[in-house]
């Protein structure tokens, strides 16, 4: 009932003309004033970034195994790096590294959802699957592999990154709107990237398996990779209509979800 296979799930010139409520939507996520025009803007992505109509070979015959890694410390001691591995598309979420933690988180991504704010450096295997929750992001991008003379937000941002400039993608507006009113009921300002990352997986995917998610017993999780703690339903995201919602998902079985340690 909340798939919608019509939205696109990837922006590119042909689709980017985004309809009067979807740009209204997005644009109220942004604190900036919108200086400069969406359509130009466009135009410059797809003069420097692949213009295609990515993964619209879905049918009978595609078997694609997608493995969304989120970042939870339970994948400590899970254990599970050589089953993430063995998946058709690695998909991770943000600064979640690899080196150090193979054994549990595995070493492979194919692709890796990140807005300017949780940029990483890439190696040229991986997709960059840009975030735009805001047009400067898509400016940021762009200055990224260019003049790279943007170096903040409302935080620093790394005025320049390493990766593939032919395996740059950007997610649509559209879609990430789908995936807050569709999904989440409009729960929260805006959905989280992890949640995002789950749904783009079921567009692209035919087998969506679930890693790094999850938290504590007292609602409390950490990173892998860090220490520091927060509250799932806290925030912008619904975070407990998202885990819900996850939770519908598994029982469903349109994803498996590995619990970890």
């Amino acid at each position: 009932m909340r798939y919608n296979p019509t939205v696109p799930p990837l922006l590119n010139r042909r689709n980017s003309v985004l309809q009067a409520d979807v740009y209204k939507w997005w644009k109220g996520l942004q604190r900036e004033s919108l200086k400069t025009s969406y359509t130009d803007v466009v135009d410059r992505l797809f003069d420097l970034f692949p213009d295609e109509e990515h993964y619209s070979d879905g049918g009978l015959e595609r078997c694609r195994t997608c493995a969304v890694v989120g970042n939870s410390g339970n994948l400590l001691r899970s254990h599970y790096g050589q089953l993430i591995d063995n998946h058709d598309f690695i998909i991770r979420i943000n600064k979640g590294p690899t080196k150090g933690y193979e054994r549990d988180v595995g070493s492979k991504t194919t692709h890796r959802l990140i807005y300017p704010e949780s940029a990483v450096d890439m190696d040229n295997s991986t997709h960059l699957v840009l975030l735009p929750f805001k047009i400067k992001d898509m400016r940021w991008l762009i200055s990224a592999f260019t003049t790279k003379h943007i170096t903040r937000s409302y935080v620093a941002l790394k005025p320049t990154i390493n990766a593939d400039m032919d395996k740059v993608m950007i997610l649509h507006p559209a879609f990430i709107k789908y995936v807050y009113e569709s999904w989440l009921h409009k729960h929260g300002k805006y959905p989280s990237t992890g949640f995002i990352t789950i749904i783009f997986a079921l567009h692209i995917c035919d087998e969506v398996n679930v890693f790094g998610f999850g938290a504590r017993s007292d609602g409390k999780w950490h990173h892998y990779f860090d220490r520091s703690l927060t509250h799932f339903s806290s925030g912008n995201h619904g975070g407990d209509f998202e885990n819900k919602t996850m939770n519908e998902l598994l029982k469903r079985n349109k994803i498996f979800m590995y619990k970890g340690w």
